[in-house]
Formats: C-alpha cells, structure tokens, sequence
C-alpha cells in the first residue's frame, strides 16, 4: 500500500479554536471551514469545531451538508446567492448570506418576504473585491431596511493588508464612519486582524488559516503564536540511490551532486498537491531529522538528500509538512502560502483521523 497520507489532528483544530477564544473573549466565532474546511475535510472541521458560534462557507449546499449533519449554529454564505435559484434553499435551510452587491439585494427585494433570510452587509472599505462601495451604502442599507423578510443584519468588511505593515487603520476609520450611528452587530476580523488588532474584534471574528494551524503572516511563525497543526502530510522512503559527484538528480537535472551522496526518493508528487516549483532545498524531515528536497518535483515522487541521515532507509517514515516541518515553510520555498498547500491536497492522497 503507497505510503502517502494526510493525517488531521482533531485536537489541535479544539486547540487553535481555544486560542481565538482567548484572544477575542468577548466576541463570537464564526469559523471560516469553505475549500472543504481548508482541505481538512468540512464536516470533520466542523465536528472538531463543534463549540463555534458559527460556520462561513462558499456555496450553499455546503451550507445543506452542515444543517443535514446536524449543525444549529449560524451559517454564512460568504459570497451570499449566486442566483435567485438558492434563495429558497437558503432560506429553508435557515442559511444566512452576505449581500455584496446590489444584484443580490435586488433578489431578496423581488421575493417580497417570502424567503426569510439574516443578511450580512458587506461594505468595499479599500480590499476592492467584494462589497458595496461608500458613496452607496447608505441608500443600499436603507433598501435592506425595508426588505420585507430580513431578520437581523450583520454589517461587515474584509481587511486586505492586517497581515502586512499597512495594517487595518485606513480600512477601520472607513467603516467607522460609514456606519456610525447605525447600530447592528459588525464583523471584521480576520484570522491576521483578530491577532494583531483587538480593536478589530467587535461582534463575530472571522478566523480561517489560523484555525488550521498555519500563520497569516510572512514574518511570524504558527509556533510563535501558539498554533498547533491540524494537518500532516507524511510518506515514507521508497527507494535510494548513492550518486557520483557531478551526477544530476531528477528530471531537467536541475540539481548537481557536488560530491559523492546518499539521496531517497519518496512517494509524494505534484499530483498529490506538493508543489511542484518547490525547489532544492526545501524542509522536509526524515526519519525525525530535517533535511532537504533535490532536484525537481515529479508527478507522483520526489527526492531528498539522506547523506546527514545514515539511519534512514527504505520505509523510514518522511514528514512532508506538519509539526517539524510548518506547511509554512515548505509554501515560502515554493513562493506560495500554506494556505494553498493546505487546500489543494489531492483527493487520492488518504486522508486520516488521530
């Protein structure tokens, strides 16, 4: 049986939910579990989240998959209704959804209160994607007012640099004063924002990467914040060769022995979701010992340089990424971010339960 599989740590997603409590005490969590809970699996995300006071999710019938396993809690449709063919599904399902535009707002204005739904406001405060823009929202938060069928409101945002040194204060002061006077529960934060900006937290945070035990940030580690991995993706050493100096490793043979070596080949590719652009030297562990990757990564293999690790052997065990090796690491030598690591573990790869 291939050696390659993707363990998820239960306890370490209660762990990093416990965290995001301690840090904002005073708010409700609504925990971001879309891209299949980020790869993890949804509904084990969700089961292992179970004390959140919320779920955010993409599609709707995501949003179905979690009130049929059982979920009461509030469930947001992050980008609210794709067309006006979910607005029965979500309000039977007792669904809340983002309006962001004034499309969406245009459907539940046509629908004349018989599909009640809570709705979550989303203002453009600078991110540029999603959101009503600020010469708008008021006529469009007045229009919302008066929808028959719309129970609660949320007014929210999404911050686009709370992980980088402009920080959120522009965006903030936009929303402040967009919605000054106007008393609705709000939600900001993100997981960056929810850690480095308490005055962010308001009503609900949003926390998403950090849940999953990865950093939002490029100068700052999971460890460093008190994170712990919900996600190892392991395999084992399948083969090995003793290479010449001079010898090329791989296919274009992007790497060059510069002596005598020992190197592994393991049984994980670019087909399992590793990066393929990860080049030499990125972490990964074997045995218990961290080394390196050689050469380029193929579809179903790739290479690391056992000459430190003279215990290593056919099936000793191999840490792609996990608690030795952060899947953060591994995403910097790539030039990508866990986050899409994380997301992008193929289908084929097992996918387990500790």
């Amino acid at each position: 049986m291939r050696p390659l599989q993707a363990t998820i740590d239960t306890a370490a997603l209660r762990h990093n939910l416990a965290l995001v409590r301690t840090k904002a005490a005073d708010s409700k969590v609504l925990s971001v579990i879309k891209a299949n809970g980020y790869g993890h699996g949804m509904l084990r995300v969700a089961r292992a989240l179970s004390d959140s006071d919320g779920f955010a999710v993409l599609r709707v019938e995501e949003g179905v998959a979690l009130r049929q396993a059982g979920f009461r809690q509030l469930i947001l449709l992050l980008e609210g209704l794709f067309g006006e063919d979910e607005l029965p599904v979500a309000s039977a399902h007792a669904l809340a959804v983002v309006v962001h535009c004034e499309e969406q707002l245009a459907m539940l204005e046509a629908a004349r209160g018989k599909y009640p739904l809570d709705v979550f406001l989303k203002i453009n405060t600078g991110m540029n994607r999603l959101g009503i823009s600020p010469d708008r929202f008021r006529t469009v938060y007045d229009r919302l007012e008066a929808v028959q069928g719309v129970r609660h409101v949320t007014l929210m945002t999404h911050f686009a640099t709370a992980d980088g040194p402009q920080g959120v204060a522009e965006q903030l002061a936009c929303f402040n004063a967009l919605t000054q006077g106007i008393h609705r529960p709000k939600s900001l934060a993100n997981s960056a924002a929810l850690l480095r900006f308490p005055e962010t937290h308001e009503d609900w945070v949003r926390p998403g990467i950090m849940l999953y035990g990865a950093s939002p940030f490029e100068d700052e580690t999971a460890w460093s914040l008190g994170l712990k991995p919900a996600m190892t993706l392991s395999s084992a050493i399948i083969a090995e060769q003793w290479i010449n100096a001079g010898a090329r490793v791989g296919y274009g043979g992007s790497f060059r022995a510069e002596q005598p070596m020992r190197i592994g080949v393991v049984s994980c590719g670019y087909a399992d979701g590793y990066p393929r652009h990860a080049p030499t030297g990125t972490p990964v562990a074997v045995a218990g010992k961290l080394t390196r990757t050689l050469g380029r990564v193929s579809m179903d293999m790739l290479c690391v340089d056992l000459s430190s690790i003279p215990e290593a052997h056919i099936g000793s065990p191999v840490e792609l990424w996990g608690a030795q090796v952060p899947v953060d690491a591994v995403a910097h030598a790539a030039g990508t971010v866990g986050y899409e690591l994380l997301c992008r573990v193929a289908a084929r790869v097992p996918m387990v339960e500790c």
